[in-house]
């Protein structure tokens, strides 16, 4: 109880809490993956999760995505639990309340960017296909892809394919993003060009939690939470946080404080 309050200081005043995870332990055949996890996340913070392989945060992502279930503790999402929800009532959740975005972009190959989009609004029998395509058109003009509508994945580059990715998260208005290794298959530059995309997307509102072992893009989020062995052995804001576009200018003039 005592990390859980000490965490809780962390939300800004009067924020609503759009994440609390409570006791949360899961165990794989005999091995304890995560162990006692307490953390929660406020609605319009960007949290990135760290650790070295191993540590547990992809399957704490997955949890928190509603693809996997804990062994123990709680979930609230929105305010809701989701521990012991069926697997139907997982999907709506995945499908309503959170956009998931992966480090293999997990675009459909021989289908079109506004048609990747809108696959998650395929789900819905009440919208429309008028609205749909409405919908992924506005979603792919968020991420600057408005001229790429009816390009295939193989026509684009892979940060562009990561916007596709993102364009179809949002899609849907989650009220929570969250990515797994977003930037792991990309450069340096076109990773600075999707922090510079998720802090854009978190100055509108959008609440962010991603993981990644890279300690530069960390320092792109306003709050870190670290993992080792399953447990978490640190839960910190970031007092220098990285501005994506002060990034890109550097990278761009060919300067470079590191």
């Amino acid at each position: 109880m005592f990390i859980l309050e000490i965490i809780l200081i962390f939300a800004p005043p009067n924020s609503l809490q759009m994440l609390i995870v409570e006791n949360l332990s899961y165990t794989y055949t005999d091995t304890q993956v995560l162990e006692n996890i307490h953390f929660t996340l406020s609605q319009g913070e960007v949290l990135s999760i760290v650790g070295a392989s191993g540590s547990g945060k992809s399957t704490l992502l997955n949890i928190l995505g509603c693809l996997d279930r804990p062994t123990s503790g709680d979930y609230i999402l929105d305010g809701i639990s989701v521990r012991n929800m069926s697997k139907n009532e997982l999907a709506h959740v995945r499908n309503t309340k959170i956009g998931f975005i992966f480090q293999a972009y997990n675009l459909l190959a021989r289908t079109s960017a506004i048609e990747n989009v809108e696959l998650p609004l395929m789900y819905n029998p009440k919208i429309s296909a008028k609205e749909r395509r409405e919908r992924a058109i506005e979603a792919l003009k968020r991420v600057g892809l408005e001229s790429r509508l009816h390009h295939m994945p193989s026509e684009l580059s892979g940060g562009q394919q990561q916007r596709v990715a993102i364009a179809r998260s949002l899609v849907n208005d989650p009220v929570i993003l969250l990515a797994d290794e977003a930037t792991g298959n990309l450069d340096t530059r076109t990773s600075y060009e999707v922090m510079e995309l998720f802090q854009e997307l978190n100055d509108k509102g959008s609440t962010i939690g991603f993981v990644t072992h890279e300690d530069d893009i960390a320092r792109f989020s306003k709050r870190t939470v670290v993992l080792k062995d399953g447990n978490i052995i640190k839960d910190h804001l970031i007092e220098d946080r990285f501005d994506a576009k002060e990034e890109l200018r550097k990278i761009k003039s060919g300067f470079s404080d590191q």
